[in-house]
């Protein structure tokens, strides 16, 4: 009876972001399910400054040649590359959330299969497009 007494009761507390990347390794479809939102939003918060350069870029043949000088800057491409990425990542992974509306890839196993299958395929996508963004081919 002194001893249950002395050890009180447990206590718990919240998990926070630390220990979220620290302590517990997250399956691949956690890993894509976070990062289709994060590009989701990130889509959605660039979406006005995309459409904003891309009428000014229709304007004329002048607007259009400046707004190609700008892209020149490898800041800029960055910033596009990372765009490239969101809309690349995001679109494989609604085809796979696709799949899994129509009942496909639902167990385990097949879930996680397709998690790594968007991240290699929209990764890959991304370099293709950085590749060609930097002039290698």
């Amino acid at each position: 009876m002194k001893d249950a007494a002395k050890k009180g009761r447990p206590e718990f507390r919240n998990v926070g972001i630390g220990d979220i990347t620290g302590k517990y390794r997250m399956p691949p479809s956690a890993i894509v399910s976070i990062l289709h939102r994060v590009s989701g939003a990130g889509l959605f918060l660039f979406l006005p400054f995309l459409l904003y350069l891309l009428q000014e870029s229709l304007r004329s043949e002048y607007s259009f040649a400046h707004f190609a000088g700008i892209v020149d800057n490898p800041f800029v491409k960055i910033i596009l590359l990372g765009l490239s990425w969101a809309y690349l990542h995001h679109f494989t992974a609604g085809v796979r959330h696709l799949f899994m509306d129509n009942h496909l890839a639902l167990d385990k196993d097949a879930a996680q299969k397709t998690a790594r299958w968007v991240l290699v395929v929209s990764l890959a996508l991304t370099a293709l497009v950085g590749l060609k963004l930097f002039g290698v081919f």
